[in-house]
């Protein structure tokens, strides 16, 4: 058995690669990137590297798997000192819409645009993202209150899901904060109106 600061440098070995693999996606694209190049950013040896990940593919699959996990658990850290009534549902809504921001989004999008023609790294990624989107709606139902036994409701929390996609893809090549607030706030009264004696008061 591993004595516990070996387990803790294998641990922080792993996360600094997973680290740094999602940052050189996102800077160089998928076909910019190695385990040589990641290992580098990683500031570990090659070899450390492929002891942990094999291969790009199965890196990239901790990676997705790891950061689908931290995303969400950030997202009910936050959300659980929010009150209970309309200003929660809005407060929710736009955390959820911020999860599709920023560099970890950035490379998602790079991973997804190569693997609609890669079929080796389509057959990794598609899985690890029907997880992660599955969980994803389960949290947002489990922060809104939501009722999905209800028609329409279920539908209602996949187009918030989908509506922040969207509006990630949007804020790629421009600050889209402005208009992603306003949409905020008027999908936040969709909600309420729809989720009527279903959302926790």
């Amino acid at each position: 058995m591993l004595r516990e600061p070996q387990q803790e440098r294998s641990r922080t070995t792993r996360r600094r690669l997973i680290e740094a693999a999602m940052d050189c996606i996102g800077e160089r694209g998928w076909h910019g990137v190695t385990v040589a190049v990641i290992a580098e950013r990683a500031g570990v040896s090659r070899g450390a590297a492929q002891h942990h990940f094999p291969t790009r593919e199965s890196l990239v699959a901790a990676a997705v798997e790891l950061l689908g996990e931290a995303q969400l658990d950030e997202l009910r850290t936050r959300a659980a000192g929010l009150p209970s009534g309309p200003s929660r549902i809005e407060r929710v809504v736009g955390m959820v819409l911020n999860l599709y921001t920023g560099p970890m989004f950035r490379a998602a999008l790079q991973l997804w645009s190569v693997a609609s023609t890669d079929e080796q790294l389509r057959g990794v990624i598609v899985p690890l993202e029907a997880r992660v989107g599955r969980e994803a709606h389960r949290v947002t139902v489990e922060l809104l209150g939501a009722d999905e036994s209800r028609p329409g409701v279920r539908e209602l929390i996949q187009a918030t899901l989908d509506l922040a996609r969207g509006l990630g893809l949007a804020n790629l090549l421009t600050d889209d904060a402005r208009r992603r607030d306003q949409i905020v706030c008027e999908w936040a009264r969709t909600l309420e109106a729809r989720l009527e004696g279903t959302a926790e008061v």
